[in-house]
């Protein structure tokens, strides 16, 4: 079922021309040249339902093998078809600029490695955005409607072989799950690279937290208009609780019957990773497969190894041809020791259906976790604003924690009526140091998991929610009462990490960011519109069984 339509609060663009940090745009004229053995095609007008006309570039192979029977890729995105890059944040990113030439689309294909093996590739300004029609909607069923039209039309033309397929990262991994489910019938395979799927869990409010950092930062991003864009970032301050404007958001995933290579990473921790592995379980195509990765994201999706996957992928589902894809494992993961260090193994599903949930009871006196719950009650007290309780579990041999962790804990103030919960898992080596990990694309210092939550929105969505993932309503707040303890459940996000003996398990609970140290000009998450007074207090033992569950993964070597 598609998402519901919604007014949403509309400002007027900026002009394109004025973008900071983009190429200066060309005029909106259609052009047509040769250039490095290809066709390319400037400001195609492609002509919508309602007769409102966007515009695209297109990449053909020049002469006869560009006319006809070609597939095409649709790259997808609101940040200006003109922008073309192989400099993609570097050297942070670690994406090697020789990896991609100059006409590669932000979080898109590269043309030039595409069209020579057979393909072209359209990069397409969504209705209202750069020079496109009409006012710019940031998802929802008229971007999705939008987006079923381009790929009728690119399936319509002459060079076409009739097949259609999707990639990218990011905004472009997540138009593909909008608008799949109302079936194009030339769209024959997604390749979504790293999209959250769920706006208001994912992108906006963490646990009911608002999302100060990259969030505003990517509503500034869609401005520019000869038009009105939604202010994207207006709207989720307006709406602080799920409601009509979140369920315009919504996306009907178990609609999604095209064959499916979705990739995620565990380092996108507070954007993409959960959304990502949700779409893979809840979509219900016959032919999907998953790679979960822990590097930084934009350098996976262009190096070597994962373009050649996409080229299995793609030439089997639109040229018929027998690729590497038959030997594909259904799921393939990375299991890490530190950033830059994992082991890839094959999976036959996600989660992984050997995981054996187990709890460690916290213990506020001790600062520990233990396999055993204690009778003996304890609690722990920080000042909202800058302390914070640390619980550690030394393993004494090789111990794998892959999938979805559950934190119970019984908490309550002393003078307020709401408080802010950030979670950390970390890992620390055999001497007690930080073992870092990749974060957020661009850093090798971040965590396990993280996992926020608001007290006020601890109510539960039982039917949604699972014993190892859950998932709260966010509909309304449930205030707390100064000295009363009250449990609450955190979701951490999923990960997958090898403790080696004498390494050490740490939770990291406090009132505000754990990590917060960004690079100047990169985008980061933050949150930083807090309900913090006062002091929080953790309580452990007897009848508070406060506890971290945890997916140990049971070792498959022999004799273990």
């Amino acid at each position: 079922m598609a998402a519901p339509s919604f007014d949403p609060i509309m400002r007027p663009g900026i002009d394109p021309a004025t973008a900071p940090n983009k190429p200066p745009l060309p005029p909106l004229a259609y052009d047509r040249r040769q250039e490095r053995g290809l066709v390319i095609e400037r400001n195609l007008g492609v002509k919508l339902r309602d007769g409102v006309t966007i515009y695209a570039d297109l990449y053909r192979p020049e002469g006869v093998a560009g006319e006809a029977g070609l597939p095409a890729l649709l790259a997808w995105g609101p940040y200006g078809k003109h922008a073309l890059s192989n400099q993609v944040f570097w050297p942070r990113s670690g994406v090697d600029p020789e990896w991609l030439s100059p006409l590669t689309p932000f979080e898109g294909p590269d043309p030039l490695h595409c069209c020579p093996r057979g393909y072209a590739v359209a990069v397409v300004d969504p209705r209202g955005a750069w020079q496109s029609e009409g006012d710019f909607h940031h998802n929802g069923i008229r971007e999705a409607e939008d987006c079923f039209d381009t790929i009728g039309w690119l399936a319509e033309q002459g060079w076409s072989n009739g097949k259609v397929g999707m990639t990218g990262v990011s905004y472009l991994a997540a138009i593909q799950y909008l608008v799949a489910p109302l079936k194009p019938p030339a769209l024959a395979a997604l390749n979504p690279w790293e999209g959250f799927s769920d706006w208001y869990r994912e992108f906006a409010y963490h646990g009911g937290i608002l999302e100060t950092g990259f969030l505003p930062r990517a509503s500034d991003a869609i401005r520019y208009s000869l038009n009105r864009t939604e202010d994207t970032w207006a709207n989720v301050q307006a709406h602080p609780l799920i409601d009509d404007y979140w369920h315009s958001k919504t996306l009907d995933l178990e609609a999604i019957e095209t064959p499916s290579y979705v990739v995620a990473s565990w380092s996108d921790q507070g954007l993409h990773l959960r959304g990502t592995l949700e779409a893979f379980r809840r979509i219900r195509s016959a032919e999907k497969w998953l790679d979960v990765h822990g590097q930084k994201k934009w350098a996976h999706y262009y190096r070597p190894e994962s373009r050649r996957r996409r080229d299995d992928f793609f030439d089997h589902f639109l040229k018929q041809r027998r690729t590497a894809l038959a030997a594909w494992p259904r799921v393939r993961i990375e299991v890490r020791e530190r950033a830059g260090l994992a082991e890839e193994r094959a999976e036959p599903e996600w989660p992984l259906a050997r995981t054996d949930y187990r709890p460690l009871w916290l213990v506020a006196a001790e600062g520990t976790m233990s396999e055993a719950p204690s009778e003996a009650e304890s609690a722990i007290a920080y000042r909202a604003g800058e302390g914070r309780a640390v619980f550690d579990l030394r393993f004494d041999h090789d111990t794998e924690i892959t999938g979805y962790m559950k934190l119970r804990l019984w908490v309550e103030t002393d003078a307020a009526d709401d408080m802010d919960l950030f979670v950390a898992a970390q890992k620390l080596d055999g001497a007690g140091a930080h073992v870092g990990f990749c974060f957020y694309a661009f850093y090798e210092d971040g965590p396990v998991a993280l996992g926020w939550l608001r007290a006020s929105h601890r109510a539960l969505d039982e039917g949604r929610s699972t014993p190892w993932q859950p998932v709260h309503r966010h509909e309304y707040e449930e205030p707390l009462t100064p000295g009363v303890p009250v449990p609450v459940d955190i979701e951490l996000w999923p990960s997958s990490t090898l403790f080696r003996a004498g390494e050490t398990l740490r939770l990291v609970v406090q009132g505000s960011d754990i990590y917060t140290d960004a690079a100047p000009g990169l985008p980061f998450a933050r949150h930083e519109r807090l309900r913090n007074h006062g002091r929080h207090v953790i309580r452990t033992g007897g009848a508070f069984g406060s506890h971290l569950l945890v997916p140990f993964i049971p070792s498959q070597e022999p004799g273990r």
